[in-house]
């Protein structure tokens, strides 16, 4: 989970990137499906044209390779067992990942940040001194089939062969699920879950009268209308970074989803976290009340990137339902 706060390259302040590299998956995607049923026709043939008989009449050689093609044989049922459900997985979050990056992809209002020049050692410029990853190279070329990188020898299929190109395919496959798997962690500490189930929205982002000097003052966030008691939720993976009474807040708590992204939550009647606590997605955090600078029941939802406010309303609509009809 620590490494939620390194993953967050992919959003960034001002503009949110998030890249699934679609072409690359669908391709190594569909190779491996090709690639198993072919490996496991191979394995198959093995079986069916494995000589019965020698020219010698040796039966007890002939049961003996005979044999050892059944062993080989299972074993590549068994590798391919394997790959299937890898596979499955991975189309599983490939299509989570692709349809939010639709959403990313689809114009709304972005939310806006301060545009700070960057220093030597700032989070914004990348570290070079970095001693966490070893140094990788080389020229940048398409991905290949598995039946490209291991061709296929003269004659008929053997069971080396047909190892050779499962191991490929499941290379392919771990490569494919870290690259996944580092933006699925992306994803999970992007803050647009709702925060309080059934909730309405009040008061919005921006400029307007404050309740209680009737004035023209700044909101920095949303408030969310709901009774006292309703669970709050993370709107993101992350680490709880406050937790406890804050001025004009009452009972808060704040969470840190990494690359300059925090939520700060409000006027909870209970806080059920601690500060260093590590929180899933959708996590509960507190309860809804009025404490703090408050009229009535509702969570004071805000969205923090490098410490400035931005409209949480944007990045709420990325997981908003799609309307219907």
């Amino acid at each position: 989970m620590s490494s939620v706060f390194r993953a967050g390259s992919q959003l960034s302040s001002g503009s949110v990137s998030f890249v699934t590299r679609r072409t690359a998956l669908t391709i190594a995607v569909a190779t491996a499906f090709g690639a198993a049923a072919l490996a496991l026709a191979a394995g198959i043939a093995i079986g069916m044209h494995w000589p019965a008989h020698g020219g010698s009449g040796d039966q007890t050689a002939n049961r003996v390779e005979h044999d050892y093609a059944i062993d080989q044989l299972g074993k590549l049922n068994a590798s391919v067992a394997q790959i299937e459900p890898r596979i499955a997985r991975l189309t599983t979050q490939v299509d989570a990942l692709r349809d939010f990056e639709t959403r990313l992809n689809t114009p709304r209002p972005a939310p806006r940040a301060p545009v700070t020049p960057a220093t030597p050692g700032s989070a914004s410029e990348p570290d070079t001194s970095a001693t966490d990853s070893e140094g990788e190279g080389g020229p940048s070329l398409p991905p290949r089939r598995c039946t490209d990188v291991v061709p296929k020898p003269a004659g008929h299929a053997d069971a080396r062969h047909t190892g050779q190109q499962l191991d490929c395919i499941a290379a392919t496959l771990s490569a494919l699920e870290q690259q996944t798997a580092d933006h699925a962690i992306a994803y999970a500490a992007f803050p647009g879950r709702m925060p309080a189930d059934g909730a309405r929205f009040g008061s919005p982002f921006g400029n307007r009268t404050d309740p209680f000097t009737h004035r023209l003052s700044f909101h920095p966030g949303i408030d969310l209308v709901a009774r006292t008691g309703t669970p709050i939720l993370a709107a993101a993976g992350g680490r709880v970074i406050f937790a406890g009474e804050k001025s004009g807040y009452g009972n808060a708590v704040e969470i840190d989803h990494g690359n300059g992204l925090v939520t700060r939550y409000g006027h909870a009647s209970r806080v059920v976290v601690h500060a260093g606590d590590l929180v899933l997605p959708r996590q509960y955090v507190a309860d809804v009340g009025s404490t703090g600078r408050s009229t009535g029941p509702h969570l004071h939802f805000e969205v923090l990137v490098n410490g400035a406010p931005v409209d949480p309303a944007a990045y709420l609509a990325l997981f908003a339902p799609t309307p219907h009809g």
